[in-house]
């Protein structure tokens, strides 16, 4: 039995220290702050809740197996776990409208056709067929397995492109596949969005972030009702039964050992012994990555029952938006690339009422002034009204809306400007792996959106699975 110590209970954090706990080691869990979650945080106001970070949930089965691994319990059986249809539905920049299905690739298709014209559903199957062998070739070493030694393979892109002759050179990026193999600005605008969600610039991201619109068009994307807090919550619950020692407002300040890990220093100047640290604090190496700004709104009213759950305004001038969050000189996108989330989920508003919140990818605190509270104010205005391109009742309905910036994530979370750590991918010689989830010295490991293999609450789990399998059984 190793003494352990983990450092932050966020998901990863928390997935660890259980994972740990249950083949028999002695976990104690340090945080700072005096709640738990990370970026699964929650505002309420007025008998109105919102979740301040993630909102859906993608590949479930990372938290299936952790719920089965310390528990022998269903993730259903901790919490109300439920497929979002439509997955989503779309204001694309020449107005069109069209909704795409929840895990069903060929009424994706399909909905294409009829929305932009025959042949569009068949480019981006085919596409995403592509990010299919992205997703075959990388899912190992990339997500379910420690990174290796010598991750030089994964430098190389696996995309395989549509090839058009013997001299066809593979896209170096998402812009490439979406201007040779997509044609058609409403098209890229779709693949744009997944680069954008996660805090990637398109013209960079290699061509492999593909998986990402194959992952969630084919496994789905998931609610939980009461928002992702009430995941965070079973989580913390399952730690509490694995009797993993919680200490919050405990702040750690250094990992002590200089060979070998010896223990933690703590804020009030005590040591904790440990064979083994887990550090889940955002790493200074995610800083300068977009941050999220987020609009909670309290509705008047019910909900509309035809109100999607997620419905995605995208930015009418791509080349502005992509020029203000990530050129030389970050600035506000005034009609930025937005999510409209509005649950049907009643434990989230008073009676007659609706919680809606708003999601868009920002420059981080330091090249925008976050603290400016006139200029915070500003851009909520412009952003809710953008918004209502898309849900024109949201302006005659609203009781108030509380703007929430990257200054709050980082005052929050810890995470250096609010940024928000994005996904491992596989390509671009490297540039976008995360650190590997063992250190030095020898018995420290990360887990976390700042470690293999990167942001997103799934890849979070599986920061954490892989961690404590480095760490091995007493």
């Amino acid at each position: 039995m190793a003494r352990i110590v983990v450092i932050g209970a966020g998901m990863g954090g928390l997935a660890a220290a259980a994972r740990l706990a249950t083949v028999g080691h002695k976990v104690t869990l340090c945080e700072a702050a005096p709640t738990h979650g990370g970026m699964l945080g929650r505002y309420e106001r007025d008998g109105f809740r919102f979740d301040t970070g993630p909102t859906l949930l993608t590949l479930p089965a990372v938290y299936r197996d952790l719920m089965l691994k310390t528990g022998r319990t269903r993730l259903e059986d901790e919490v109300d776990l439920r497929p979002v249809d439509p997955g989503s539905e779309h204001l694309l920049p020449d107005g069109t409208r069209l909704a795409l299905a929840n895990a069903s690739l060929a009424r994706v298709a399909a909905a294409l056709d009829a929305a932009l014209g025959t042949g569009a559903g068949e480019r981006w199957t085919a596409m995403l067929e592509r990010g299919r062998g992205v997703w075959e070739a990388t899912r190992r070493p990339l997500l379910e397995e420690p990174l290796p030694d010598d991750p030089s393979a994964l430098h190389r892109d696996p995309y395989v492109p549509a090839r058009r002759g013997l001299l066809a050179r593979p896209p170096r990026t998402l812009a490439d596949v979406a201007r040779r193999e997509l044609r058609d600005a409403r098209l890229t605008a779709l693949l744009d969005e997944y680069a954008l969600r996660f805090g990637l610039d398109p013209e960079r991201a290699p061509a492999s972030l593909t998986s990402l619109p194959y992952m969630e068009q084919s496994f789905g994307v998931w609610y939980v009702t009461g928002g992702l807090r009430a995941l965070a919550d079973a989580v913390l619950r399952r730690c509490e039964a694995r009797r993993v020692d919680l200490r919050f407002g405990t702040r750690v300040e250094q990992v002590l050992g200089e060979d070998r890990v010896t223990g933690v220093l703590l804020a009030d100047g005590s040591v904790l012994d440990a064979d083994v640290v887990v550090d889940d604090r955002a790493p200074a190496s995610t800083a300068g990555s977009p941050g999220r700004f987020t609009l909670l709104l309290a509705l008047r009213g019910t909900r509309p029952e035809s109100a999607a759950h997620r419905t995605v305004v995208h930015a009418p001038d791509r080349a502005d938006e992509l020029d203000a969050v990530f050129g030389a000189a970050p600035r506000l996108c005034e009609r930025p690339t937005l999510q409209l989330l509005r649950p049907d989920d009643a434990t989230l508003a008073p009676a007659g009422h609706e919680a809606a919140v708003v999601t868009v990818t920002v420059p981080p605190l330091g090249p925008v002034d976050w603290t400016d509270s006139a200029r915070t104010a500003a851009y909520a205005d412009a952003v809710l009204a953008h918004a209502t391109r898309a849900a024109p009742e949201l302006g005659d309905r609203l009781l108030w809306a509380q703007a929430r910036t990257p200054a709050d994530t980082a005052a929050e979370t810890g995470a250096p400007g609010g940024s928000v750590p994005p996904p491992s991918l596989a390509g671009a010689d490297g540039a976008y792996l995360a650190p590997p989830n063992a250190a030095a010295p020898t018995g420290l490991f990360r887990v976390g959106g700042g470690a293999h293999p990167g942001g997103g609450l799934a890849r979070v789990g599986m920061s954490a699975a892989v961690a404590a399998h480095l760490v091995g059984t007493p």
